[in-house]
C-alpha cells in the first residue's frame, strides 16, 4: 500500500504514539483488503461505546490512548450509543456500577476528541457528510444510511478502525470507497405498498438473502427518511448490507446499474406479513415498549406523542434518541405529553446495548426489525414486533 512521506512518518512514530497505533490499524486493514493507499475523510462515527460490549479491557485501552495525549480526532467525529442514559441513569433504574464505568468510557473518548453526542443517527444531529465524501463510520445502520441515502462513502468499519481514522483523518481506499463496488447485484421488486414496520420486515428478508451484497429496490410507494433508516438498519442486522439503492429515491440508483443485474426477487404482501409475525418470539404481555432503534427522529417522537396524548400507558415506554433531538422535543412539548402519559424519552442509549436484562424486564415491544433480531440474542429477552400504535397499551 502506497504511503506519502507524511503518512510514513506517522507510522514511524514521529507524530506520537497514539497516531502511530492508529496508523498501524489502518495500514494493516489496507494491506488485508488490497487498498492502494489512504484517502482523506471528512467524518467519523465510532462504535464500541457500551460497557456491555467492550468491558474493562476496552475502557483500559481507551484510557491508555487518551493518557498518551499525542493524538486527537482531527475531523468531525461522533459516538455510537452507550449502555445508559448518561445523565439520567439513576432515575431510569440503570445499575450503578455499570453506569459509572459507562461514563468513564465516554469521558475517555471525549479526551480523544470524539463528540459526546452519543447516537446511532449522527446524520440527524450535525454529523452530515456531503454527497461522495469519504468517511469512516462503524455503526451498521448508520453505515447503510450514509452510503445509501446521503451517498457518502464508507466501509462497515469496526470501532477501533473508525477511531483510528478519526485521529489520523484518513482511511484505507478500498471497498465502498470505489465506484465499481457500489453497483447492485440483486433487484428486489416489492409488489405491495409498505407502511410502518413493513420496511423493517422487508430489510430483514433481503438482508438474509443478499448478505454483504448491494440490493436495488423497486417499491410501489415512496418512503420517507425514517422508513429508509428502518430499512437500512434491518438490512444491516440480518445481513451485513452497507449500501442499498432504491429506484427514483436514493442518489446513486442510476450508478447502481439495475439493468445489468441478473438476480431478481419479488416480495409480496404475504411474505411481509409472515416475516412480521416471525419476528415476534412470544405471546406474553409486553413489559417495556422500547422505540428508537435506530434513534428516533423528531418526527417519530411527534407521532408517538400523538398516540399517547391524554392517555395513561399501561406498560413502560422508552423512546430512545439523542440529547439533541430530545432538546427539541422538550421545546416542542412532545416530551411533556409522553411523560404525562407515563413514558420516557431516553437519551444516548438503546435497548440493544443497554443492560435491560438486568433491569427486571422479560418481554420487549419493538417496531425495529434490528432490535427484534438482536434483543433475544444479546439480551436473552423475548420480543413482540409490531407498529407503535399496536405495541403501546393503555389503562
Amino acid at each position: 500500500m502506497f504511503l506519502t512521506k507524511e503518512e510514513q512518518e506517522m507510522c514511524d512514530g514521529e507524530y506520537g504514539e497514539t497516531i502511530r497505533k492508529s496508523m498501524d490499524i489502518l495500514v494493516a486493514l489496507g494491506d488485508i483488503y488490497g487498498a492502494s493507499g489512504l484517502v482523506d475523510i471528512t467524518s467519523a462515527q465510532v462504535s464500541g461505546v457500551s460497557y456491555k460490549t467492550i468491558g474493562d479491557a476496552g475502557l483500559e485501552y481507551l484510557q491508555d490512548l487518551a493518557r498518551d495525549g499525542s493524538g486527537k480526532a482531527t475531523i468531525n467525529a461522533s459516538l455510537n450509543p452507550p449502555g445508559t442514559d448518561l445523565d439520567n441513569w439513576e432515575e431510569l433504574g440503570f445499575p450503578r456500577d455499570f453506569a459509572i464505568k459507562q461514563n468513564e468510557i465516554v469521558d475517555a473518548y471525549a479526551d480523544l476528541g470524539i463528540s459526546k453526542t452519543c447516537t446511532c443517527t449522527p446524520y440527524l444531529v450535525g454529523n452530515v457528510p456531503r454527497f461522495r465524501d469519504h468517511v469512516s463510520w462503524s455503526e451498521s445502520s448508520a453505515v447503510a444510511y450514509v452510503n445509501s441515502v446521503i451517498g457518502a462513502r464508507t466501509n462497515r468499519e469496526g470501532g477501533p478502525a473508525a477511531l483510528a481514522a478519526a485521529i489520523v483523518g484518513k482511511t484505507p481506499l478500498y471497498g465502498f470507497h470505489l465506484d465499481e463496488n457500489r453497483k447492485a447485484n440483486l433487484v428486489v421488486n416489492v409488489t405491495t405498498e409498505l407502511n410502518g414496520a413493513d420496511f423493517g420486515a422487508l430489510g430483514y428478508i433481503i438482508g438474509k438473502v443478499v448478505g454483504g451484497g448491494v440490493p436495488y429496490f423497486k417499491l410501489q410507494n415512496t418512503p420517507d427518511n425514517n422508513n429508509l433508516k428502518t430499512l437500512g438498519a434491518a438490512l444491516a442486522s440480518s445481513g451485513s448490507v452497507a449500501l442499498y439503492h432504491m429506484e427514483n429515491v436514493t442518489p446513486e440508483y442510476e450508478l447502481a446499474g439495475e439493468a445489468d443485474v441478473e438476480d431478481i426477487m419479488f416480495i409480496s404482501e404475504k411474505e411481509i406479513a409472515e416475516t412480521r409475525e416471525s419476528l415476534t418470539t412470544t405471546d406474553k404481555e409486553i413489559d417495556l415498549v422500547c422505540l428508537g432503534c435506530p434513534h428516533a427522529s423528531l418526527e417519530e417522537i411527534k407521532e408517538v406523542a400523538a398516540v399517547v396524548q391524554g392517555k395513561t400507558i399501561k406498560n413502560k415506554l422508552w423512546i430512545c434518541t439523542s440529547v439533541s433531538v430530545k432538546a427539541t422535543a422538550d421545546r416542542m412539548g412532545y416530551t411533556q405529553i409522553i411523560e404525562s402519559a407515563g413514558g420516557n424519552v431516553v437519551c444516548d442509549t438503546c435497548m440493544v446495548v443497554a443492560p435491560i436484562e438486568d433491569m427486571g424486564f422479560e418481554v420487549i415491544g419493538v417496531n425495529s426489525a434490528k432490535a427484534a433480531n438482536y434483543v433475544p440474542s444479546m439480551c436473552g429477552l423475548d420480543v413482540v414486533y409490531d407498529d407503535v400504535e399496536n405495541l403501546i397499551q393503555f389503562k
